[in-house]
């Protein structure tokens, strides 16, 4: 039984490698994501924001710098605004009701089939760094040769590291010990094909910035929320109270602790300068122009937009993430792509990039059509709506729902609760801030979208899978004596 499991491996990998590129010519790839990291937090996109900007006063050179000698993608989502589950459809292709991971205390489960796997089997090597944060999971993180990882959100300042499974202490910010394990996995497989992950902490909380940024932005202010009256439909009659007298009154409500925010934007600070070290490492090893860098986020975040903090819910402010490319052979330079991109279209990408088809079960879409632009009407296919889901998770607030979201237009359901629906015009209305689900001049556009959502529903294979927690069910206990179950707050 032994040797006919090891004459299977043997006949896929070989199966997989006769169908790749060769070697010589194919990508390496690297993907660099931090974790919460709002679409518009970088500062090229806070210029091109101009008077719209929450922040003009951010700075991200090496975002920037990537953007500049790449492509900045303009609408870019993910199929589902939470950290683990988003994390688990970057590596697989797929939407979470299909490969198992619904929230943020389940592991991922290892027989999934994600870009590492594939690309390894076809002779790439393939390297995971930094957070994984897939429940407590621990170990070897799979698909991966090598991996120099840590437990759940492990801590910024001296964080133990499991190295392939084994634990040992470093010493220093997270972010700099992840980049440091990164730069030494490029140095050892310099001259081999590799996949390479590097999943950044920053700027998750508690947001804990390296010495050296502690002061960054000091005194700085983020510039109101054009959506923070328009309060979301779940939120608890005592929040809806607190955030209405906030945009009444904002002098009188609770004010938000100076350092709170803006250690958000030092982490992010940190972590731009770790991508400038990574992209410096590339250029010292000569391995530049053969790269796909990748920069991209686990999710969005909220700053009191529709009075929420956190993630989760299904507006644009959560539902965008930042995504750079750069791949030198493409010619492509301060390019701008404005078709909607999700995370699910990652490991499709890569295979596509490296001559091999996506696996069956992956859901996403190469980007190559975008980035090529060969052919109208591979372009004019591309997709004009994408479904997204989120499923409740103990201890949150935010209900199980399901949206559409087009090019100009999103409509959102909460199941068990059709008062709640909303539907906004987003040509016209980007703050998403009137609601018109129950507008009797838009049901023709109602009607429309609801019929759109079911077809992509249906494409998708929807369904509420077994494992998702139920609202009814007793809150899980705290993991250690004393802890509290976190709650969605605002960030007022």
């Amino acid at each position: 039984m032994k040797n006919l499991f090891q004459l299977c491996a043997l006949t896929l990998a070989l199966v997989t490698t006769l169908g790749a590129a060769p070697a010589a010519t194919r990508p390496n790839f690297l993907f660099i994501y931090t974790d919460d990291q709002r679409y518009d937090a970088m500062s090229v996109v806070q210029r091109e924001q101009g008077d719209r900007g929450r922040f003009p006063w951010f700075k991200t050179p090496n975002m920037d710098r990537l953007a500049a000698e790449g492509v900045r993608f303009r609408n870019a989502f993910v199929t589902s605004s939470l950290c683990s589950p988003s994390r688990a459809s970057f590596l697989t292709g797929q939407y979470n009701h299909i490969n198992g991971v619904v929230n943020n205390h389940t592991p991922f489960p290892i027989n999934n089939v994600t870009h590492a796997s594939v690309l390894r089997a076809a002779g790439y090597k393939t390297g995971y760094i930094g957070k994984w944060h897939m429940g407590q999971q621990r170990g070897q993180r799979p698909g991966f040769d090598y991996s120099a990882s840590y437990i759940a959100h492990g801590r910024y300042m001296d964080c133990p590291f499991e190295i392939n499974g084994v634990s040992q202490p470093t010493t220093g910010w997270v972010d700099d010990v992840s980049t440091d394990f990164a730069i030494g996995f490029l140095r050892t497989n310099k001259n081999q094909s590799f996949d390479l992950v590097v999943g950044i902490k920053s700027p998750h909380g508690p947001r804990t910035p390296p010495e050296r940024l502690k002061n960054a932005f000091a005194g700085e202010v983020c510039r109101p929320a054009p959506s923070e009256a328009a309060l979301a439909p779940f939120l608890p009659d005592e929040r809806k109270a607190a955030a209405e007298h906030r945009a009444i009154k904002p002098n009188q409500g609770k004010p938000i602790a100076p350092d709170k925010r803006l250690d958000y934007f030092r982490c992010i600070a940190g972590a731009d300068e770790n991508l400038g070290r990574i992209l410096n490492a590339l250029d010292e090893l000569g391995l530049t122009e053969n790269t796909m860098v990748i920069y991209s986020s686990d999710n969005g975040y909220y700053f009191n937009e529709h009075g929420l903090g956190d993630k989760r819910a299904a507006y644009e402010e959560g539902l965008r993430i930042p995504l750079l490319l750069r791949y030198p052979k493409l010619g492509l330079k301060g390019a701008l792509v404005d078709e909607m991109a999700l995370n699910i279209d990652l490991a499709p990408t890569m295979l596509d990039y490296a001559g091999l088809p996506a696996n069956k079960g992956m859901q996403g879409a190469s980007w190559r059509p975008l980035l090529e632009r060969k052919g109208s009407a591979s372009v004019a296919n591309w997709r004009h709506a994408f479904f997204n889901e989120y499923f409740f998770e103990t201890g949150f607030i935010v209900p199980t729902l399901v949206d559409l979201r087009t090019e100009t237009s999103k409509l959102i359901k909460y199941p068990g609760h059709e008062d709640w629906t909303e539907m906004f015009d987003l040509k016209t209305d980007p703050y998403e801030t009137n609601n018109l689900a129950n507008d009797p001049n838009q049901k023709v556009m109602r009607v429309l979208l609801q019929s759109e959502l079911d077809k992509e529903a249906q494409k998708v294979n929807y369904r509420v899978p077994d494992f998702v927690d139920k609202p009814d069910a007793p809150a899980a206990k705290p993991k250690r004596p004393g802890a509290k179950k976190k709650q969605l707050d605002s960030d007022q």
